[in-house]
């Protein structure tokens, strides 16, 4: 089973709440949303450079969208009303209200007075996300579209409509605990599809409040990392982009920009982002996070450390202690990571934020192999927040891990259903080939062709989706397209997490001299996976470094003997043969 990301998104997650990458094939984790990030210097960041403008190549002083391409007075016409109301809400669907468990199709009236159709239960959700897993698998041009498309239905009726609904409804604080407040009281304390709501009905009544925007395009980003909906980041871009357009450069809507970035897995853009907003505020919880992020998952560890104690000096709270404890993680320091999160946990004042920080400690516990410690997290978190899904998916690791396999596949099926992203899916998939029982084997093609679906729609929402494939494609699909893929991530970003991807898939297609630098840079940092160790082992077995692939297995399997159930498997499967051949 694939270990549980960092995203974001712990992120979130991914997107921007830490979360390693999704996890994907044996255990690897694949990017998701990591803790987001810190700041090294408020102005001029090393190396940044001039940043983009916003909504990605628009001017300034304009709004992204075409129809915005007038003058600021002619804003207040019925006409300029209603191309406001389209951007507020751009789907006229929203899920069924509370109570309505049977998502019976019955039609009610919208928040603007038209007819809306009531979404589907998460009974019906299951039951399209596996009609069109079914879809996918009938070849691979077919399936991508058709996956793609099908996954966007389900979700837009579904988790992800406008407004969300009992499902989809997550707190302010729980969907950006790692990234700050989402500004002004309109969105704290409530739900965030309420949120969401007012701050449309706000806007509508004052199209020229630029905080209004940001706060908008804030909240977008979070509703698709806790959602796992990538076509909310073209929403939260055009919010954000008509905040620049009324207020050029206000160190709000900049500081989303870097959030919307880093979700999107452009760390390079989050990173410049993040620098001018830290020029115009150099206290901006949300920039200084985003900025730890960035340079987190660009693999510049020593400049995240630096950001890190930073953000710590600026704006110390669980949004920067989670992210100071996981730089510290990377680099082997586990114990003052554990001392970290423990006192950041004492000072949790929400169910939000505890939620969030027992699922880290459940995290860290996982990755050292104590199950029992993790569970105990885990069910902390889930009692201040029952629906807390990082911790649902921590859970259902550690109940795999535990022997708890119809525990496990319960409670990864609760999550897939709500966010079907990846790690997820791939780990559910892995526990069902683990079980084999009659119809398992149709069932794990069904998750895996779910990550393809997954992938199509957040390549169309702008999302650099290449580390998740290389791990799901080496292990789950097509060779050859998770060596392209892993490339094409490590041409961008040198982490610990992409330089493993890229290892294991070169190691896939029969390059496994190639793969062994890399394995051996997955690992140099002193951080503590299973899952790269086993990978690191496998690939000197190939290599015929006997000793030292018996020490990398033996390693792996004494960190977390339950890392993986198939990786796990095969690891114990190597070593036999290695003691054998001796």
């Amino acid at each position: 089973m694939a270990p549980p990301t960092h995203d974001s998104a712990r992120e979130g997650e991914q997107g921007t709440t830490p979360s390693a990458p999704a996890a994907s094939g044996h255990g690897k984790t694949p990017d998701a949303p990591r803790p987001p990030g810190r700041d090294v210097e408020p102005a001029g960041a090393r190396g940044e450079g001039p940043a983009p403008e916003p909504g990605h190549g628009t001017e300034p002083g304009r709004a992204p969208e075409p129809e915005d391409e007038h003058r600021p007075g002619d804003r207040h016409g019925p006409e300029a009303a209603g191309r406001v109301a389209a951007e507020l809400e751009p789907e006229a669907g929203r899920p069924a209200a509370d109570g309505d468990e049977a998502g019976d199709g019955e039609r009610r009236p919208s928040p603007g007075g038209g007819p809306v159709p009531a979404g589907p239960s998460p009974a019906r959700r299951a039951a399209a996300l596996r009609r069109f897993a079914a879809a996918g698998r009938r070849g691979r041009g077919p399936r991508l579209a058709a996956c793609a498309v099908l996954l966007a239905v389900a979700m837009t009726a579904g988790t992800v409509a406008v407004g969300g609904g009992r499902d989809a409804g997550r707190s302010v604080a729980d969907a950006a605990p790692a990234a700050g407040a989402l500004t002004p009281g309109l969105l704290a304390g409530g739900e965030l599809g309420a949120g969401i709501r007012s701050l449309q009905a706000r806007l509508r009544a004052q199209p020229r409040d630029f905080g209004g925007w940001a706060t908008l395009g804030i909240a977008y980003v979070e509703q698709a990392r806790t959602q796992g909906d990538p076509s909310r980041y073209p929403q939260a871009e055009r919010a954000l982009g008509r905040s620049l357009a009324l207020e050029p450069g206000n160190e709000q809507a900049l500081a989303g920009q870097a959030a919307l970035a880093a979700a999107r897995h452009d760390f390079t853009g989050a990173l410049r982002y993040a620098g001018r907003a830290l020029r115009q505020n150099p206290y901006s919880e949300r920039a200084l996070c985003s900025r730890i992020d960035a340079l987190v998952e660009l693999g510049r560890y020593d400049e995240a450390a630096e950001a890190a104690a930073t953000a710590d000096r600026r704006r110390p709270g669980v949004p920067v202690f989670t992210r100071y404890a996981y730089v510290r993680e990377l680099r082997g320091d586990v114990r003052t990571a554990r001392e970290v999160l423990e006192r950041a946990l004492d000072s949790a004042a929400t169910p939000a934020d505890v939620a969030y920080v027992a699922t880290a400690l459940g995290q860290l516990a996982w990755n050292g192999g104590d199950h029992e410690t993790a569970l105990r997290h885990y069910a902390r978190a889930l009692a201040a927040d029952e629906d807390h899904l990082p911790a649902l998916e921590g859970r259902a690791r550690a109940q795999a891990a535990s022997g708890d396999r119809a525990g496990a596949v319960e409670t990864l099926e609760r999550v897939v259903v709500r966010s079907p992203l990846p790690g997820p899916l791939v780990a559910l998939g892995e526990l069902y080939e683990d079980r084999d029982a009659d119809g398992d084997r149709a069932r794990a093609r069904d998750q895996y062709a779910l990550v393809d679906a997954w992938t199509a729609l957040a390549r169309a929402g702008g999302v650099d989706a290449d580390l998740d494939t290389a791990l799901a494609a080496a292990d789950h699909g097509d060779a050859g397209e998770a060596l392209r893929a892993a490339r094409a991530e490590w041409d961008r970003r040198h982490s610990v997490h992409t330089a493993d991807a890229l290892a294991w898939a070169l190691h896939v297609n029969g390059r496994d001299r190639e793969a062994l630098s890399y394995a051996r840079r997955a690992t140099a940092t002193g951080y503590r996976s299973a899952v790269f160790l086993y990978h690191r082992g496998v690939i000197e077995k190939a290599t015929g470094r006997d000793r030292a692939a018996r020490d990398s297995l033996t390693a792996a399997l004494e960190l977390n003997p339950g890392f993986s159930p198939l990786g796990a498997r095969a690891a114990r499967a190597a070593l036999k043969d290695l003691e054998e051949a001796r």
